[in-house]
């Protein structure tokens, strides 16, 4: 049997149970493929995750985490006709169920993945999908983001909000963006318009007057967002399960909530590649691991306060 290296969760409480395991190599099923994965995303989904010891789905350890994957098709399953082997590929697979791309080799549905631009390197490809579809849905496809428009980007700076800072004013958005002083400069060269530092309460209160904002946090952090909205804006969480987002209160004041939960598009990543040939979509790696310090970047994440996209590499094999 073939095996491969892996980074497993192996019991809840973050970093420390992280290990790296040999597993062995998928084998594609119907409609699948199998890729050598080049590049993985790391996500909050994922070292929270790790802390919790579950899966969105409900699975419990021992789990390899990661949804995000940039890499080469090595095995093409039964009835798959759109790839076939040494195409170059991203995606995001299977989210919310297990999907386990900090691995070396990863089975994948054909249909979640589109082929990788010429030209993309890799670890800027697997650094995209889950993050900038997450913007794009919660942007374009709930918020209806169009021209002229005034959108509030929350953590503006963070791997999901320097892809909608972007992609909002592709289509014509004046851009509000939160962070901390010291990420001014990083806001301004990505195209916001105010950046506003969270951490000045009366900086935040002079912000309003916004057709839809970009929630990251929940609870009473969305309910603060309520009065800045205009009539019939639009709050859009990234936490489909928070127990204390304020919905009710949201309709009350004549706007519109939706709980966001991202799902694999290959149609939106398509527009998404599209922005970055256009060179109106560029993709900020914060941080770049090797598979067997999985742990250290968790343990980054996790510390807060990253600038862009973190991701998991893995060398080309025939280099």
């Amino acid at each position: 049997m073939t095996m491969m290296r892996a980074a497993v969760t192996a019991a809840a409480g973050g970093p420390q149970h992280l290990e790296l395991r040999e597993l062995p190599v998928p084998v594609p099923g119907l409609g699948e493929v199998v890729v050598r994965t080049r590049s993985a995303g790391v996500n909050p989904v994922d070292f929270y995750a790790g802390m919790e010891g579950e899966l969105p789905t409900g699975g419990a350890p021992p789990f390899v985490l990661g949804w995000d994957i940039a890499g080469v098709v090595c095995a093409v399953g039964p009835g798959v006709v759109r790839w076939r082997t040494s195409d170059e590929v991203l995606g995001m697979v299977r989210f919310p169920a297990a999907a386990g791309t900090h691995a070396e080799y990863v089975a994948v549905p054909s249909n979640e993945l589109v082929r990788k631009p010429e030209g993309m390197p890799f670890e800027l490809a697997g650094a995209l999908p889950l993050a900038g579809l997450t913007a794009w849905q919660a942007l374009v496809v709930a918020g209806e983001v169009g021209p002229g428009q005034r959108v509030l980007v929350h953590a503006a700076a963070g791997g999901v909000g320097h892809l909608a800072v972007q992609i909002a004013k592709s289509r014509g958005a004046h851009v509000i963006g939160t962070a901390r002083r010291a990420k001014h400069a990083f806001l301004r060269s990505i195209g916001v318009d105010e950046a506003v530092d969270y951490t000045d309460p009366e900086a935040m209160a002079a912000v309003g007057d916004v057709d839809l904002v970009l929630d990251t946090m929940g609870g009473e952090h969305a309910r603060a967002d309520i009065p800045r909205l205009r009539p019939d804006g639009r709050l859009v969480t990234l936490l489909p399960m928070d127990p204390a987002f304020p919905e009710a209160e949201v309709r009350a004041a004549g706007s519109i909530p939706y709980r966001l939960l991202v799902e694999p598009d290959s149609s939106h990543l398509e527009e998404l590649l599209k922005l970055w040939r256009g060179g109106q979509l560029r993709i900020h790696i914060d941080s770049s691991y090797p598979l067997e310090d999985t742990a250290r970047a968790h343990t980054r994440g996790l510390a807060g306060h990253v600038t862009g996209k973190m991701v998991i590499t893995m060398p080309d094999p025939t280099a």
